[in-house]
């Protein structure tokens, strides 16, 4: 089973919606066990970085989600759930992150952000580096779906593995070893989306249901 960290917001429900249309069991669950027993975990986000952080904190799932992720099983995050994975954000300055990564969250800002919005919202093309078993069946420049004022910047570069221009190039996913993680919303990117997240649970050695 695929386990969906709940720490109450986020979008927890369209990416459980999106495996179950994949064929695939996934529970929205904060239990420690539960967690530690499934076969891959998903760390959606949707809003503040402080405010995810203070209620993983609250749920006690920080050290929950650092053990699951010594385990070696497959990891996805999505979206604020791939900037919780590094130090700091410039959204809530004093904050501390995950630390899984070495690396701070900046915002969308400067002369290059002149004539463009934030957030960046909308869809848009991700370049992958290298290829690997999470992208596999997924051409180089696909597009997906964006919702996001922040991006992450890590000091090892050799973990990212995908990048996306708005106004600059940032990275937009990231990997090392079992961890996969995406600054795009793969349950909201059409079939290129829905093929990584296949990909995701096969890789987790999920069967289809149907």
């Amino acid at each position: 089973m695929i386990s969906i960290v709940d720490y109450g917001m986020g979008n927890l429900k369209s990416v459980k919606k999106a495996f179950e249309k994949l064929g695939f069991k996934a529970v929205v669950t904060r239990d420690r066990e539960s967690i530690l027993d499934s076969s891959g975990l998903v760390l959606p986000g949707v809003g503040a970085f402080g405010d995810c952080i203070r209620n993983l904190n609250e749920y006690n799932l920080v050290e929950v989600i650092k053990s699951f992720l010594k385990t070696g099983k497959p990891f996805l995050g999505i979206c604020l759930g791939l900037q919780l994975l590094f130090e700091e954000s410039e959204e809530s300055p004093g904050i501390k992150g995950l630390g899984v990564f070495e690396g701070r969250v900046k915002k969308f800002s400067g002369p290059y952000m002149e004539r463009l919005k934030v957030p960046h919202m909308g869809w848009n093309q991700v370049d992958f580096i290298r290829q690997t078993p999470f992208l596999k069946g997924i051409p180089q420049g696909s597009w997906f779906y964006f919702v996001h004022s922040y991006f992450p910047e890590p000091k090892d570069r050799e973990i990212v593995i995908g990048k996306t221009t708005y106004g600059l190039e940032f990275t937009s996913a990231i990997q090392r070893e079992n961890l996969f993680a995406c600054q795009f919303h793969p349950e909201k990117s059409s079939s290129s989306g829905l093929k990584l997240l296949e990909n995701f649970a096969l890789l987790c050695g999920e069967e289809k249901t149907g």
